[in-house]
């Protein structure tokens, strides 16, 4: 049989066997903290409680702290908003429907990809409740609870609203879906475990799973029927948070393109973190032969191809607003590109729509440097974008006797430092109590990542491959 070249690099690499895996994914788990941990962990506090601290004073003086005014109301509290929203985007993508669709190299980021969706929704709730002004007088009032006038206090015809009810179900599902996830493993730590403290946290946790092939039936039917209830999940949250704009009349918001833009934005902008969050992790805990070269370059595609929508959209946006022939549409975009934010605007464009085309260089693709820099870079653009939206619809309203430019005080930028301290927080103590990579999905693709596959399929161990049939 003729041997066809061009075949796929290894999911896992160094020739790893099913005891390799346990003791290299538990290793940081089960050793002392590292130095480079309490560095980053010690850091993480530093900007959690000098942004609680602002935090605090804006609470008890008043959203006042903010930069908002008479007519920009929304502004870098709903930008951080949906921002971290988008980032929670990529772990259910990543857990639900690419284990749906049996995509192996899912195996060794999603893990981290979950922790991180559950993280930034939390960062993500945070805006909405604050922006209360008030929270303890009226957060109560989105609760569908019974009063004494006999109905529900909620008005149901606010996407407002909505928003409460679809990141309440996303959060929920999605860390009931972490959490079943890490059972297994939690079984293997509490196996592992050397003190008895350990022996019996682990053991609570991992809910006397024993490996047996009817608990093992049970585990994948759960994680089956958790994987097709978050599946719409990752359409409908993004989509309703985007009514929240889509649902008004303000220029440049009214339009019908928001929700499958939002969701393509939210992928782009979930993927490019987990890149960021996995090439760190990779280096610190020493774990390159099982976040490889071909897990980075699968996501690299996947950015490349939300953020060709993304700019899809952008376009589209121009036109419908054009075609449309109103002229406050039109202004509301050529205000955009040309008025006093249009350096928002072209940062938003550049690290957007320009920056991921570099992805279709396979030199640029399957590098781990030009990766982790194009990771941040997408970061900011989809921050820049939530801002332009947001800020620039509203500070050229219909009465020009209230047009104002918005610049965030120093509370603006300390309450989201905060979120950042946050996030870094949660993810640094997740790293070091529970297993960053899924050791038994690992060991269930391990024998076919220690073989290469030909087009002309015949399979060989890879030490047998030429190097120059490699791509």
């Amino acid at each position: 049989m003729q041997i066809v070249s061009q075949v796929r690099e290894p999911l896992i690499t160094g020739g790893k066997t099913y005891k390799d895996v346990t003791d290299d994914i538990c290793k940081p788990v089960e050793a002392a903290p590292s130095k480079i941990w309490l560095a980053a962990l010690t850091l993480s506090l530093v900007l959690l409680f000098a942004g609680g601290y602002f935090l605090g004073d804006m609470l008890w003086n008043g959203i006042g702290r903010w930069g908002l005014n008479k007519t920009v109301q929304w502004a870098w509290d709903i930008t951080n908003f949906v921002w971290w929203v988008g980032i929670g985007h990529a772990g259910t993508l990543i857990s639900a429907i690419l284990l749906l669709f049996r995509q192996k190299w899912r195996t060794s980021i999603n893990r981290s990809a979950e922790a991180m969706t559950i993280f930034a929704v939390i960062c993500a709730a945070i805006w909405p409740i604050v922006h209360m002004g008030r929270p303890w007088l009226g957060a109560y009032w989105v609760l569908p609870l019974p009063n004494a006038f006999g109905s529900l206090w909620p008005n149901f015809n606010s996407p407002l609203l909505w928003d409460v009810f679809a990141i309440t179900t996303y959060f929920t599902v999605s860390l009931l879906f972490w959490f079943i996830g890490l059972v297994p493993d939690f079984a293997t730590l509490r196996d592992r475990a050397t003190s008895k403290v350990s022996r019996i946290a682990y053991g609570i946790v991992s809910l006397g799973f024993d490996g047996s092939a009817k608990t093992w039936m049970h585990y994948e039917s759960v994680s089956l029927i958790l994987a097709g209830l978050s599946t719409p999940l990752v359409l409908s949250v993004h989509t309703i948070v985007s009514f929240d704009f889509a649902t008004s009349v303000i220029p440049g918001w009214h339009t019908t393109i928001f929700p499958p833009y939002f969701v393509a934005g939210a992928i782009f902008s979930g993927f490019a973190m987990v890149l960021t969050l996995m090439l760190i992790t990779r280096v610190v805990y020493k774990l390159e032969d099982y976040i490889t070269l071909e897990h980075i370059e699968m996501m690299n595609i996947i950015i490349l191809v939300t953020g060709s929508v993304v700019g899809i959209a952008y376009i589209t946006e121009f036109f419908i607003a054009w075609y449309s022939g109103v002229e406050y549409e039109q202004y509301a975009f050529v205000n955009r590109m040309s008025g006093q934010y249009w350096w928002a605007y072209w940062s938003m464009m550049t690290c957007n729509v320009i920056s991921p085309q570099l992805f279709y260089i396979k030199k640029i693709r399957t590098s781990f440097v030009m990766t982790f820099f194009l990771s941040i870079v997408v970061n900011i653009g989809m921050w820049f974008e939530r801002f332009v939206i947001i800020v620039t619809s509203l500070h050229r309203d219909y009465l020009p006797s209230s047009w104002l430019y918005f610049t965030p005080t120093l509370w603006d930028i300390m309450c989201y430092v905060f979120t950042f301290g946050l996030f870094f927080t949660l993810f640094f103590l997740f790293a070091k109590v529970c297993p960053v990579i899924n050791m038994a999905e690992v060991k269930a693709i391990l024998k076919d990542s220690n073989s290469t596959v030909y087009k002309g399929r015949r399979t060989i161990p890879n030490e047998l491959v030429p190097e120059k049939d490699r791509v």
